[in-house]
This record gives C-alpha cells, structure tokens and sequence, in this order.
C-alpha cells in the first residue's frame, strides 16, 4: 500500500466513523431560522418550473400529452430547467432518469443526458479548504500540485498532486464550499412540496417524499468523503483480487470529510475512443471486464457501483480496468440476488406468469397487488422482441420495453435495481459505440449458466430444474447450452458441474420425488437411447466391430419401429455430445475430480436414492424392451394372420 505520509496532521479521517444521515426534522428546524432564504430560493425555484408545469397541465387537458412526441419535448424542458437549478435538482434529475415506474420511457431518455455542467470554482478556494482541512500548509504536504482542476463536477473537483514525502502521486479531491448548506436548502423545499404532492395525488403508488428522504442521505453519504474511502476500502477487499480490475488506495492520514487524498491512477477514459486507439486497448475487452466485475458484485457480495459513467472508468496501459470514485454505491438483497438470476430463467422458458410473480421477491410489487394483468404484458412485450435467444437482445431494448410496462402498473422499483439498470446500460453504451452488435446479456449469460449448473443454493437448483425439466420433458439442448455458454465463464469448471447435477437428481425434500420421477423416466430414455441407438448405430457400420455387435445384440434394432428410431439415435447424439463436451473442458479423471461426485454418493440418502434409480432404470429398461418385444411378436402374428387369410382367400 502507498506509504504513510510522516507530515504532522491533525487526527486523519476515521475509516470506521458512520456516515452522516438526512434528518428532515433537524434540517427543518435550521431552515425556519432563515425565512427569507427559504422564500428566495422558492421563488426561484416555482418560476423555473411554472412554465414547464404550465405547458404539462395544457398538454393534459388537450390529450397531447399521450403522444411521445409531447412527451419527448416535455421531458427535454425539464432537462433544462433542472440543470440551471444547480447541483441538487442534477442529482435529482439523474436519480429520476433510473425510475421506470415514475416516468414515460421519452422523459428518461431525455434525462439520462444530465451532465454536471456545473463551473468550476476558484482554485484559491480549493487550496484554502484543503489547507483548513488537513490543518498544513500545501506546500508542507505536497511536492507538486496541479494549477487547474484535472477533473470537476457539480460537488467538488480533482487536482492532480505528488506527496513530499514519499513521492508517491495522489488525486486529491476538494467539495465545493457551502455544497451541503445549498443542497440541504433544496432537499428541504423539494420535500415540502411532495408532501403537498403525496396528500393531492391519490393515484400515486410511491411515496415521493420516502424517495427523497432515501435519495438525500444517499447524497449527503457522497459529500462525506470518509465514507466514500470506506467504501473504496471496502470494494478494493471485494473486487480488487481480480486480474484484470484495478481500485485506487486511499491515504487515511489525509482524508477527511470534505478532503480526499486517493492513489493516483494513470489511464484512459474508455470514451475517448481516439486515446484507446492510440494505446492498442480494446473497449469490448474492459467493458467485458466491467461486465464480470458488475455480475459479481451485484449477484455475489451484493455490493456494488452504482455511478459507473465513462469519467469513473479507466483503461490503464497495461488493459485493466480502473475504478474511480465510490461516493455512490448500493447493495443487492440478498434474496434479490437469487431472485434476478430466477427471473432470467423464467425469461429464457418464456414463463411470464413466473417472471410476474418474481417481482414480488424483486420488491417491485406489494403481494397483495394481483399480477394477472401484468402477464399479457410481458408476453405481448417479450414475444415480439424474443426472435432469437436472450442472449442475443439487447439490453437497452429490455430496459425501453419493460419501462413501458413498469410505468402503466403500481410498480415501485427499489433504488437498488434502478442502480443496476443503470450500471448495466451506461458499460453497453460504452461497447456499442466501438461495437454496434454487442449485446450486453450474451457477455453476461455464462456467469449466469455457471452459477445454475454449479451454485448449491436451494433457490438456483430449483431454478436449473425449471430450465432443464421444461413441462415434464427434459431439455438436453439446455443442459448442453448452459455448460457451452459457462464454459465461456472465467470461474467455469466443467468438472465441477457434475457433482451439483448428481447432486440435484438424488436430492431428499420438497419437491423430490416429482424430481427423481423425471430423472428416472429420462434416465430409461437415455439408457435405451444407448444401447439400442447403439446397436442401430453398429448395424449400419461395416466393419469387424460392427459385426460383433450384431452377433451380441441380434435382433434388438428391429425391436423399434422405424418412426422411434430417429428419436433415438438424436437422443444418443445429444447425450453424446454433452459427455464428449465435459470431458473436452474438464480436467480429465483423477482422485480430485472424483471426489466431490464420491462425497455425493457417500450421502447415505443419496447412496440410497443412487442404488435405487440405478434398480429402477435398469428394470424400467428391460420393462421398455419386453414391451417393445411383445409388441413385435404381436405385429408379426398379426401379419402372418392376414397373409394366411389372404392365401385362403385366394
């Protein structure tokens, strides 16, 4: 790690120190001390948005406002109006720009094109703050300082600096004086008006002042910088293992609350397409990298960064990915983790009725909402875009789509997928503007494919069976793209994905014996697929081996009607294949690789559950070829019959 400055500091920030929190009541209570600031800024803030308001109500009136054209314009007006209100209404707008449930798909368009265009101020300023902060003089605790910002946005801004004492280069990051006085004034006036909203509206489904309240102490957390090296801390322990993503170091004894001193990381916007170029770094491979990061943070550890936009995202020279700034970031439930990777399964079986019912576990639903109108939705929706697999759609036609939906139902999406939403769009914005064709799911599917086939989660193995036994069949396409797909996963081992299956048809509970029910029916399919597609296989060879297997199995191919034997010999091909693919991609038999299959059969219900599909499978076998048997002597005498009717006859 970077080496301790020796500098003589005032107390450095406490990396385990809370956070500040929004308190509405506190903040109440400082503002009516100030009645005249209050009015002033409420002045300005009603004229800025009568006229927009004005122009809403009249389209409401009219009916334009159904049109998406109105819509459209409406939504770029508001743009305008919140960007010349300042930092606050910004953050707001860009928050309301991830809420499907709360704006038409035309308005967050328009939104998601917020920008901090907000100037910088004096650099006398900056260095007086820093100054005050860490309690020296800045040239007592720098070597070299940038004269201008290398980066500003609308809560502070970035110089570039080299520590006098180790040499080590730091980005020191500065807040804007007076930003948390301003932006609490505005949280104030703005809550107080929703609470006037939120009592008029009856058809409002969300609380806006709840969303308020959580979305200021998520900004007041950001103006802290502590807790945004806390949070750079924590996801560096998470995620910076990873080969191929790199998380800048915080200098503790120089960090305080409105003053960072962070690792200063060399590299290159992955929008700057031009300095990519110039550098031989390819933007698909980062934003892939980006991609498997973003997956495991946000279905693993849950803990994730909710602000990935082009200015916090480097390629370094040697083509890592770097990440910057942690002032935002969010976590995944827990359940919600498992509940997103249900709802992809659910999508690829096209189950809509499943996928409605998952938003309940997603938060988006209350239960006691009915999803029956919600179904022909989906499936009006997913129907027209599904030409092909999941895999292949991409996500920004989803996110449009689904908008629609989520905005005509009483859906309240929870601030940590709006987050995720966002996350996910901003690194495919970033690849289709190298790759046109690049579909942010087909890079994200075998992480997917991987955790189904190897996680022992109850909820994912019930998940795998709803994909591989769809409507009681099951589906060895599936299993055969589900380990091709994860085979593509940097944590993919084939190997390891036979003790999870073995594991899942010998399984004890809720739900078993439906489960072993099916195995075994598929287990005889699969028994006589080899060895009678074997046998038909080997009777339409010509050579010694051939001939063996004809003398040994005799008659057994001409037991199965013609019409059954291509389904067979598919059957054979399929499961064939899937062995051949597991042994190609595995590491080949050995103690190791044995043992996590020996640790499954050793289970005594297992062992048991084994010995008895192993009974069942072969007397369901014998059972099929006694029928099969039985079958053709009858046709035979059947025939012989009617051939010696004939004869009479004649």
């Amino acid at each position: 790690g970077p080496a301790p400055s020796s500098t003589t500091l005032p107390p450095a920030g406490n990396p385990g120190a809370q956070p500040p929190r929004w308190n509405p009541w506190t903040v109440k209570a400082q503002f009516k001390q100030q009645p005249l600031r209050v009015a002033a800024r409420l002045a300005r803030i009603t004229a800025a948005f009568g006229g927009w308001g004005a122009a809403v109500g009249l389209d409401y009136a009219t009916g334009a406002l159904e049109q998406s054209s109105t819509q459209r314009q409406r939504g770029r007006e508001l743009t305008r109006v919140i960007t010349d209100l300042g930092a606050a209404f910004v953050k707001v707008g860009q928050a309301l720009s991830t809420r499907p449930d709360l704006c038409p798909p035309e308005v967050l368009e328009e939104l998601s094109s917020l920008q901090d265009n907000i100037p910088c101020f004096p650099n006398e300023e900056a260095f007086a703050l820093i100054e005050r902060e860490l309690g020296a003089p800045l040239d007592s605790v720098y070597s070299e300082f940038s004269k201008e910002p290398v980066a500003a946005a609308s809560l502070g801004q970035v110089y570039k600096a080299r520590l006098r004492d180790c040499g080590s280069q730091v980005a020191v990051k500065v807040q804007r004086p007076g930003i948390e006085d301003t932006m609490l004034l505005d949280f104030y006036i703005v809550r107080s008006l929703l609470k006037q909203a939120d009592n008029r509206l009856d058809w409002l489904e969300t609380s806006l002042v709840g969303l308020l309240d959580e979305f200021a102490d998520r900004v007041l957390c950001e103006l802290d910088y502590v807790s945004e090296g806390r949070n750079c801390d924590r996801f560096r322990e998470l995620y910076g293992d990873r080969p191929d993503v790199v998380v800048p170091r915080i200098y503790w004894n120089l960090t305080r609350t409105r003053v960072l001193n962070m690792e200063w990381i060399d590299g290159v916007k992955l929008s700057d397409k031009d300095a990519m170029a110039a550098e031989g770094l390819d933007v698909i491979k980062l934003v892939d990298a980006g991609i498997q990061c973003s997956l495991r943070q946000l279905l693993e550890a849950g803990y994730f960064h909710a602000d990935p936009h082009p200015g916090n995202l480097l390629a370094t020279r040697d083509g890592k990915l770097a990440f910057l700034d942690f002032g935002m970031m969010s976590e995944t439930p827990g359940p919600a983790r498992l509940a997103i990777i249900e709802h992809v399964v659910h999508l690829v079986n096209r189950d809509y009725q499943a996928m409605a019912q998952d938003y309940y576990a997603l938060g988006f639903l209350e239960r006691s909402v009915d999803v029956s109108p919600i179904v022909p939705e989906l499936e009006a929706f997913f129907d027209d875009v599904l030409t092909a697999s999941v895999s292949e759609l991409n996500f920004k036609t989803i996110t449009d789509g689904l908008g629609g939906v989520l905005f005509k139902f009483p859906f309240n999406v929870p601030p940590y997928y709006a987050l995720i939403l966002r996350s996910l769009t901003v690194l495919e914005g970033l690849a289709l503007s190298t790759d046109p064709n690049f579909k942010v799911l087909a890079a994200a599917y075998p992480y997917m494919a991987q955790r189904l086939l190897q996680d022992p989660t109850p909820q994912l193995r019930r998940g795998l069976i709803e994909l591989l036994f769809k409507d009681g069949t099951f589906r060895w396409n599936r299993l055969e793209n589900l380990l091709r797909e994860s085979g593509k996963s940097e944590d993919s081992n084939a190997d390891a994905t036979i003790a999870p299956l073995l594991d899942i048809l010998l399984s004890e509970g809720d739900g078993s014996d439906e489960v072993r029910d099916l195995v075994e029916r598929e287990a005889v399919r699969v028994t006589e697929a080899m060895l009678v597609g074997g046998a038909i296989s080997a009777a339409r060879e010509d050579n010694q081996v051939a001939e063996l297997l004809r003398s040994s199995l005799g008659d057994m191919p001409s037991l199965v009607p013609t019409r059954d034997q291509a389904e067979l010999l598919r059957l054979r091909a399929q499961v064939l294949r899937v062995w051949a693919y597991i042994q190609a991609r595995g590491g080949g038999v050995s103690a190791q690789s044995l043992q996590p299959v020996l640790d499954v059969l050793n289970d005594s219900a297992r062992g048991r559950n084994a010995s008895r599909l192993g009974l069942r499978v072969a007397g369901g076998v014998t059972q099929r070829l006694a029928a099969r048997t039985l079958q053709r002597v009858l046709a035979e005498d059947a025939a012989n019959r009617r051939q010696s009717a004939q004869q009479q006859t004649a």
